[in-house]
Parts: structure tokens; sequence; C-alpha cells
């Protein structure tokens, strides 16, 4: 019996020993929280500060979205794996040390990756977005992940509390996460560039690590030391990496393109398309086709010269709108436009001034149309589809009989929509606009029979539009109303509930 109880005793003292050493191990349950609520917040403003590096390289559709969202995801269950299995295997303190600087150092990697990258993506649309998302975002977004594991193997040593601790750990990953979401959106893209919030939160997290370091007195002196180097090194590549951009808002990368024949003449570049061509000593000037489309359907549909009441879903450079304003005197423009950054970059830049007829409403257009009254307008021209991108709730049978209440019994809407190849899109809006006019006539270019798109301006009333509203020449053509529906046959009408503009898109 003494044996047995002495070996009681032995099992009961090394058990003992084993507790003490775990506890002698294990973070300040503040500090435990802290890295994960800190890593966990790291990998969603990184995603999300993603979709804007790569917006003016690839474009920004769904598509894009998608892949930056699964990239992410798969970095975190990758992270996530490999750090319980490398915590159960050398020191956690020391490894949680080391994913705080790598992961800084591979976020700082983001911003120079991407500028490399992007410009020979250009064209080749998701699959470019979903390449360069897994090099660049992938592999900080598994370091990051593995924190939560690591910091977990150091708080649980005892088995009686391990839903407690586990759960609290990831109660405050999650609570990191949503700060980093809401901080990002409503924070850190308002208040700085993109750039610079990426150097943020890479110089954060390596910080931390070496602080974290010095306090564990684990972590060789020397080793802390080229921590900080790694920060000063990948810092000062990160911000000095050129940016495509002359200014980024809330939406986009912004650039302005001088025109090389004509003086005082930009084209406005936002993300990687080209919105509009603004003259700024001649508003008349309109320099792309399907502007002129829409302006020359204007004045044959209206009486020429009269001053007329126009919603224009979009605002760009604000060319149909000045131009509206110099032809029409007397007239009134309103202007829903969601980004107000870009409203104040056409301030700046593009000399757009307060005008007697010009309204601009801040917001997004859906939610704008509603404070208009019922048949208030002449003309509603939507101007918000750009080469990837397409509001889809711009773009549904439901949006359409919005315009209808705001357009004047005889008024007239002209809608820019851009596709390619099988013209899916434009079938399906043209079938959408078709549900709800009377008359729709379509301005194109390519032959009658055999459309082939780029721009394309749908002009939809409740009277006949007549044949002057079609501005012809070479290459370019006007659809008669039954051959307009011929082609909208195989287009499916968009809903609010069923609206998969993106994918039937064929982007140039």
């Amino acid at each position: 019996m003494g044996a047995k109880a002495g070996k009681r005793e032995a099992r009961s003292s090394a058990k003992e020993r084993k507790e003490e050493e775990l506890l002698s191990t294990a973070l300040h349950p503040a500090l435990a929280a802290g890295l994960v609520f800190v890593a966990a917040g790291a990998v969603l403003v990184l995603e999300i500060l993603a979709v804007r590096l790569l917006a003016p390289y690839v474009g920004l559709t769904l598509e894009t979205t998608t892949s930056i969202i699964g990239a992410a995801l798969a970095g975190i269950a990758l992270g996530a794996a490999v750090g319980g299995r490398l915590a159960d295997r050398m020191d956690a303190r020391i490894l949680v040390v080391g994913l705080f600087v790598a992961g800084g150092a591979l976020a700082l990697l983001i911003v120079p990756l991407v500028h490399w990258l992007g410009p020979g993506a250009r064209g080749d649309g998701d699959l470019a977005a979903l390449g360069i998302t897994v090099i660049t975002l992938v592999p900080a977004a598994a370091v990051l992940s593995a924190v939560s594991p690591a910091v977990a193997h150091l708080q649980l040593h005892d088995l009686r509390a391990s839903g407690t601790v586990v759960g609290s750990l990831s109660g405050w990953a999650t609570a990191g996460a949503l700060l980093g979401t809401f901080g990002t959106g409503f924070v850190l893209v308002p208040l700085m560039p993109v750039s610079a919030a990426v150097l943020l939160v890479g110089g954060v997290l390596i910080l931390a690590g070496v602080l974290l370091g010095a306090s564990t007195r684990l972590v060789p002196v020397t080793a802390l030391l080229g921590g900080v180097i790694l920060l000063v090194v990948l810092g000062a590549w990160t911000g000095t990496t050129d940016s495509p951009c002359e200014a980024e808002t809330k939406y986009h990368c912004v650039k302005l393109e001088a025109d090389p024949q004509r003086a005082n003449a930009y084209a406005l570049v936002l993300d990687d398309t080209y919105h509009s061509y603004v003259a700024l000593d001649d508003p008349t000037h309109l320099q792309y086709d399907y502007v002129r489309w829409i302006a020359n359907a204007i004045d044959a549909a209206l009486p020429k010269d009269e001053p007329l009441d126009v919603v224009f879903v979009g605002g760009g450079g604000f060319t149909l709108p000045r131009w509206l304003l110099a032809t029409r005197p007397g007239s009134q423009a309103e202007v829903l436009e969601v980004d107000e950054e870009l409203i104040e970059f056409d301030e700046e830049r593009l000399g757009l001034e307060p005008t007697p007829g010009l309204e601009i409403e801040v917001g997004d257009a859906r939610v704008g149309m509603l404070s208009r009254g019922d048949n208030s307008a002449d003309v509603v021209v939507g101007d918000a589809f750009g080469n990837y991108a397409v509001p889809w709730h711009l773009a549904t049978t439901e949006w359409i009989e919005e315009v209808r209440r705001v357009l004047k019994p005889d008024g007239l809407y002209a809608l820019n929509v851009i596709d390619l190849g099988s013209l899916d899109l434009m079938r399906a809006e043209a079938a959408t606009v078709l549900d709800s006019f009377n008359h729709v006539r379509l301005v194109t270019f390519g032959e009658e029979e055999r459309p082939f798109g780029g721009n394309g301006v749908l002009l939809a009333s409740d009277r006949e539009i007549p044949d002057k509203a079609l501005l012809e020449y070479p290459s370019v053509t006007g659809l008669a109303e039954s051959t307009v529906e011929s082609f909208a046959a195989r287009g499916e009408i968009l809903r609010d509930d069923f609206a998969p503009a993106d994918q039937l898109l064929t982007p140039p």
C-alpha cells in the first residue's frame, strides 16, 4: 500500500508541477485578449484595403470582391490549422512574437506587390484578381490567423476551464474583426490613403511583436533589433511605392489624363475606367460617342433650346450637366452622385463651380430618387455603369418603375450600358426597359443586324422616339423599336430579387 501511495503522490506532484509550468507560461488574460483582438482585426483591415488596392488594375466587380473574401478566408483557415500544430511543438510565446513580426512584414509587402503585379493584370479580370489576392493577402492572413491558436495553447492550463478560455479568446478575436471592418470603412479609408493605412497596420503589428518579445525576455536582443530594422526598411518601401491614383476617395482611385491634342481638356479615370472627358474652356464640347448620342437624343426628342428639368444618375466629371446648362439656359440639373470626395476633386481639378440650376445630391441614387416628385423631370440620364462595375440595383424593373414615376408623361430615359461579346447584359437591360416603357430605341456600335456593343444607349419613353434622336455615322446604328424587341428577346428581365448583372457583363 505504501508503494502505491508513493506512486500516487509522485503522479500528483508531477501533475502539479506541470500545472505550475503551464501557469508560468500563460499570458495575463488582458494581454491574451489584446493579442487575438489585434491580429484578427488586422486581417479584416487588410482584406478591405485589398479591394481598394486591386480596383485600379482589375476593376471592382462581385467576382473581384468574392475572390478577396475567399482568399482571406483561405488564409484564416490555413493559419488556424498550422498555428495550432506549431504551438504544440515549440515555445508558443516565441511563436506569437514571430507571428506578429512576420505578419506585419507580410502586410507591408502587400502594397509594393500589388503595384508591381497590377499593371500586368489589366484586362485579365477575375482570374487576375484571384491570383494577385492569393499572392499578397493569403500569406499575411494565414500568419496573423495563427496567433489565436498559439495564444489559446498558452492559456489552456486547466481543462475544466477550456471552454471558457477558448470562448473568451474567440469572442475577443471576433470583436477585433468587427472593429477592423467598421474602423476601415468609416475611419481609415476616409482618413488616409490606402497605402498609408497598410503602412499603419504593418507598423503596429511589428512593433507589437517587438514589444512582446522584449517583455518575455525570450527573444534575443539582436532578433528584436532585426524586427525594428525590418519595419523601417519595409515601411520605407511601402511608403515610397508610387500609387496609380492622384486622389483616393471612399469609392475610387481617381486620375486625370490631359488630352495632348487639346488644351485644358482632361479625361477622368476612375479605377481603371475612362468615365468622363471635360473641356474646361468649352462645356459644349462632347468628346465621347455615347455622350453625344445622349445629348442628340435630348435635343431631338424635346423642344430645342427650351429649358429642361433633368436628373443625372452619376456625376463623374459632370460633362452632360455642364452641357445642359450651357446650351439650355434656365434648365435645372440634379445630379445624384454617391462619391462626395469625387465632387470635391471635380471642384479642385476640373473647374466644377456652384452654378444656378445645378443641384448635387450626395448619396446612393436609388435612395436619392425617392425624394423626387412624381412627373417632375423631362429627362433622366443613367450613367453610373462602368467597364467592370455594374450597380445592379440601378438596372432592375423596380428601379425603372421609379424612373417612370419621376418622368413626365412624355419624358425621356437615356441609359448608357457598357457591354461586349455576347451582349447579354445589354440584352437583359433592353428587356427590362421594354417591360416598363412603351417605346424603346438603342444606339450602339455595329450594324442593325449585328450590333457589337461597347457603349450602348437605350432611349425609352412612353411616347414615340423620333428617328432623328438616333445619331448615326459610320460604324454606329440606331435600332428600330422592332429590332430592339428582337434583340432583347433572349434577354432576361432583371428584378431586385434576381439581377446577376456582373455575371452577364462581358467587359471591354
